[in-house]
Parts: C-alpha cells; sequence; structure tokens
C-alpha cells in the first residue's frame, strides 16, 4: 500500500522529445480550430481575441495535462485551484461554447499524446461544422419603414417588388397619421438585392415622398424567428 501510494504522489519526468512532439501536436491543433472557426463563422460580430483565446486554450490544456499527468497530488491540488477561480466572461454565440470545448478536449488529447484521436475527431468536426454552415448562418434582417399613411402603398409596392415572396411582414401598425411596417427578410437575399439594383433597397424607400425613416435590424435566429 505504502508503495502505491508514493509511486501515485511521484510525478513521471518526461523527455524533452516528448515536450517537444506534444508542444507542436498542441500548436497546430491550435492553429487548426483557430483556421475552421474563421472559415465557418457567419454572424457579423467576428472576434479575433476570441479566435486567438480558443488557440491559447489548446496549448494550456495540453502544458497543464503534462504537468499532471500520473500524478494524484499535482491533480487534487489543480482542481482544488480551478474551484476558486470565476470565469465572468459571457459567450456571446452558443456555437461559441462548441469550440471552447474543443480546444479543451484537444489540449488533454495532446497532453497525452493521443494525437490519432484528436486529429480524427477534429477532422469529422471541421466537416460537420463545415457542411452545417448555412443553416447555422441563416439569419435574418429585419425591413423596418416608417412613413405617412400616404406613402405606405408605395413602400409596400416597391418591398414586394424586390423582393416577392422572400420578404416576409412581421407587423403593421398605423394610426390616423403615419405607419409602420417591419418586414422579415433573409441576410443572403438582402445582399444580393442591393448587389444588383443600382441603388439600396433602404435608399429607394427613402427616395418616396412621405417615407420618414428606414431601418435595417439583425435579427438572430435564436432570438426571434
Amino acid at each position: 500500500m505504502r508503495e502505491f501510494i508514493i509511486e501515485n504522489l511521484t510525478s513521471e519526468s518526461f523527455s524533452l522529445m516528448e515536450i517537444v512532439i506534444n508542444n507542436i501536436a498542441a500548436l497546430i491543433m491550435a492553429f487548426f480550430i483557430m483556421f475552421t472557426y474563421k472559415v465557418t463563422y457567419s454572424g457579423t460580430a467576428y472576434s479575433r481575441r476570441f479566435n486567438i483565446s480558443t488557440g491559447a486554450i489548446v496549448i494550456i490544456t495540453s502544458t497543464i495535462m503534462a504537468i499532471i499527468s500520473n500524478n494524484v497530488a499535482l491533480s487534487l491540488g489543480m482542481v482544488g485551484a480551478l474551484s476558486i477561480i470565476r470565469f465572468r466572461t459571457a459567450v456571446k454565440d452558443v456555437r461559441d461554447s462548441v469550440f471552447i470545448f474543443w480546444s479543451i478536449a484537444a489540449g488533454i488529447g495532446c497532453g497525452v499524446s493521443q494525437y490519432l484521436m484528436v486529429a480524427v475527431g477534429s477532422v469529422i468536426l471541421f466537416i460537420f461544422l463545415l457542411v452545417t454552415k448555412k443553416s447555422i448562418g441563416s439569419n435574418r434582417q429585419l425591413l423596418v419603414v416608417q412613413s405617412d399613411l400616404k406613402a405606405q402603398a408605395e413602400a409596400e409596392a416597391i418591398i414586394d417588388e424586390t423582393f416577392g415572396k422572400n420578404a416576409h411582414r412581421l407587423s403593421k401598425s398605423q394610426d390616423e397619421v403615419q405607419c409602420e411596417l417591419v418586414y422579415s427578410v433573409k441576410e443572403g437575399v438582402m445582399r444580393k438585392t442591393d448587389e444588383h439594383n443600382t441603388r439600396e433597397i433602404s435608399q429607394r424607400l427613402m427616395h418616396i415622398e412621405g417615407v420618414k425613416r428606414v431601418n435595417i435590424v439583425e435579427q438572430q435566429d435564436d432570438i426571434a424567428r
């Protein structure tokens, strides 16, 4: 029993070659995850700092795994140290948590020299994110038009002529003087329409006499559908 305790409380020394190989593998995985995040990201607020942080997590986790590998005392100490750390950084997108867990898993695998498992899993995840990029990035934009009652019919006609069935009217409110129209349009449709016409849809609507304001607002799929 004494020999077992001493054996598990004694850290296993790594050779210089193993340390170098583990760190090189972690560095390669860090750049691969960063590349995947940049390629598959389809939102409007890309964060370079978050992307760099995911790569750093791989290297840090790999280093931690190399330190606590086969050492019960250091493992318990690390758990105690991490339990007092409180992270208050809010994840702006649920999808970002996937890359955080991916970075941690890759770091753990590189730290224990499981290169093949990390490589195969990462390639499969890269293909999955690449294939599902369109469904993840199907954001919509809200087209909000405020105008006089006289300009309402002309504004609706231009929107229907421009987008057709691709524009879904969410609401229509009016009083004795003015009205407000709210349409939902896919981001890709809005972009293609602006590229095809000589003027953007907002400029065309603002040229209508009686239109007071035109707003285009980003609509995330996890907030409203």
